[in-house]
């Protein structure tokens, strides 16, 4: 009997565990119930979109072309703060610089790269270098770009090269004429590239056809 007893108490307190358990478990359930159907269906429309965006970002790539350390007397002292020359593009045509000024170096980036998409130039491509020959300006900066032929490469070098490799020319001649500012280095190759042309615009800003624009 005292066997008996102790079995069915312990049967007792078993089915008591499971009957406090039942209701504990239940709210999981729940929970997880709701978690599953809601959150699901979040989670997936968030995620396509975060990666368009990571997509679109990593198509523009950024060069520090410069960062200076500049010095400004006011009342009191000197002030310092940093500015930075930045060139972004996409490797496909289109390209710009900017200019940021902070009292730190990843602000006056951060500045210049914003800078940098607002000015973007579109650049025109014939297979891997430029149209035509041209000298670009900016004050006392003047650097020439010649068209190359396909394996030449990129013939350029500090601002000039920066500029021209985010812009997508794979072959093309160059050469600074002017003052070596690595600004207005920039300014200048933006302002060439700027003022190119292809055979198509050319005949049709003259009225003309092609054939008529080589003979």
């Amino acid at each position: 009997m005292e066997r008996d007893d102790k079995v069915a108490g312990a049967a007792g307190i078993g089915g008591g565990l499971d009957d406090v358990a039942a209701p504990l478990a239940a709210p999981d359930n729940a929970r997880r119930g709701r978690r599953g159907p809601g959150g699901g269906n979040r989670d997936p429309q968030r995620r396509p979109d975060d990666n368009k965006r990571e997509r679109a970002e990593s198509e523009w790539e950024e060069k520090i072309i410069q960062v200076r350390r500049v010095t400004k007397v006011v009342k009191g002292g000197k002030k310092l703060s940093f500015r930075a020359v930045v060139a972004v593009g996409n490797g496909k045509g289109q390209v710009g610089i900017g200019v940021g000024k902070a009292s730190e170096v990843v602000s006056a980036i951060q500045k210049g790269v914003v800078d940098a998409r607002k000015s973007l130039v579109t650049v025109p491509l014939v297979g891997t270098s430029i149209p035509h020959t041209i000298t670009g300006k900016t004050g006392a900066s003047r650097i020439l770009l010649k068209p190359a032929a396909k394996g030449t490469g990129v013939i350029a070098g500090g601002a000039a090269r920066a500029i021209l490799e985010l812009a997508g020319v794979g072959d093309v001649l160059s050469k600074s004429l002017g003052s070596r500012s690595p600004l207005n280095v920039a300014r200048a190759t933006i302002n060439g590239l700027k003022g190119l042309r292809t055979f198509e615009d050319a005949a049709r800003l003259r009225g003309i056809s092609i054939r008529q624009l080589f003979t």
